[in-house]
């Protein structure tokens, strides 16, 4: 659809910019949300929009092609079920793009539906410029890739601070850090009221607090509670008593409820963003599933330990992840200094030793202080916000093309 036509002095409404914009899954829509509301407020012609998104997308101005739910599905045996629709989803996909005929081509995270739809595209117009918006993990999990993507993608726009130089290591498209979408929310975490969420769970400031974090995916929180609830029995006793917060969500709450029938301490249960981010500020340490939560955790200025357990045939093939850690948070410092404990390692007493000095003035938790007082810095987006720095890049290539 057209949005904001602009007069040239002819009296004739300019030609529209052509932007054909691709999510997979639900935290693409929420970018390409963001990313459609500042097109429409920086471009200096008014914009037509095509492609693929959910929600947010469509309440900033695009006209799905069908629904994102058909293809908003994770995990192999997921994939496999639906791939039949997923396929022809790609096809279609594509030649509603090559009958668009955009100046420029967005594709949005989930590369296993957008990049064979970013693929073909090139194939049939080569000379429309494709933005990648949010890079792969190349940098853990099949670096090969990042020279592959160089064939059909002209540039990608990065989450995390450490991308473009993965991506110009192992031989990928141009890469920019545009600033992770926390970022935007710093302000308002540091503005959370922490007492008042301790009055509501009555919480004892004799005692020290633990937000513990079991995952968002089913498989996640059957692995972890158990460990999980044994490590927090061992602190407990160590330190004379222990307050556990657990943020939930709904998706997993039957599991989380199974889970904590085998444990020692009972958890103040929470739910949504904000109950959840004031959790974060207001406990002493974290205990964490490894995902973007340790991220979270980190601008919020939590310590933390954080752990995973996969299946068993992940669990072999552990080698061929290329990455010296796991925790976001890591990454971007460059040095491990938030544990991990992963798969044999995850067990309550390991857990237990790393979280323990966590909840005292010792040398573990000032390391981590100082090291997320950094974290903030090395986050920072290079234009306003990232959606920002997004859209001025996906709009330098939709007026200028490739090159």
């Amino acid at each position: 659809m057209i949005r904001r036509k602009k007069d040239d002095g002819s009296g004739r409404a300019p030609e529209p910019l052509r932007l054909f914009i691709v999510a997979g899954e639900h935290s693409g829509d929420r970018l390409g949300g963001k990313l459609i509301t500042e097109l429409l407020r920086l471009s200096p012609l008014p914009i037509e929009f095509r492609g693929v998104g959910a929600e947010d997308m469509e309440a900033a101005g695009l006209d799905s092609l069908f629904a994102m739910s058909d293809v908003a599905v994770m995990g192999p045996l997921a994939i496999l079920k639906r791939l039949p629709l997923i396929y022809r989803r790609v096809h279609e996909t594509v030649d509603a793009a090559v009958r668009f005929r955009p100046h420029a081509v967005v594709i949005i995270d989930s590369p296993e539906f957008t990049h064979p739809i970013a693929r073909r595209i090139r194939r049939r117009l080569p000379g429309v410029p494709v933005v990648d918006y949010v890079s792969p993990t190349v940098w853990a999990w099949r670096p090969g890739r990042a020279r592959k993507m160089a064939a059909y993608v002209d540039e990608v726009l990065a989450l995390l601070p450490f991308e473009p130089d993965a991506h110009r290591r192992l031989g990928g498209p141009a890469c920019t850090y545009v600033g992770h979408p926390l970022v935007d929310r710093l302000p308002w975490i540091a503005s959370l009221d922490t007492a008042a969420l301790a009055r509501r769970l009555a919480l004892d400031p004799r005692l020290p607090v633990v937000t513990v974090l079991p995952g968002s995916r089913p498989t996640e929180v059957r692995r972890l509670m158990q460990p999980f609830g044994e490590a927090l029995g061992l602190v407990a006793e160590r330190k004379g008593g222990l307050q556990v917060v657990l943020p939930a969500v709904k998706s997993v709450m039957p599991l989380i409820e199974e889970g904590l029938k085998g444990w020692p301490v009972e958890p103040h249960i929470v739910m949504g963003e904000t109950d959840k981010f004031t959790a974060f500020r207001l406990c002493d340490a974290a205990l964490a599933a490894s995902g973007t939560v340790t991220l979270e955790l980190a601008t919020a200025g939590t310590p933390m330990v954080v752990a995973y357990k996969v299946d068993a045939l992940a669990a072999r093939l552990r080698f061929l992840v290329k990455t010296p850690s796991i925790v976001l948070a890591n990454l971007v410092l460059g040095r491990n200094v938030f544990p991990e404990l992963i798969q044999e390692a995850c067990t309550g007493e390991t857990l237990a030793a790393a979280l323990t000095p966590l909840l005292s003035d010792t040398p573990e938790r000032r390391l981590q202080q100082e090291a997320l007082g950094g974290i903030a810095e090395l986050m920072a987006p290079p234009a306003s916000s990232p959606s920002v720095a997004a859209a001025e890049s996906v709009l330098r290539y939709a007026l200028t093309g490739r090159g």
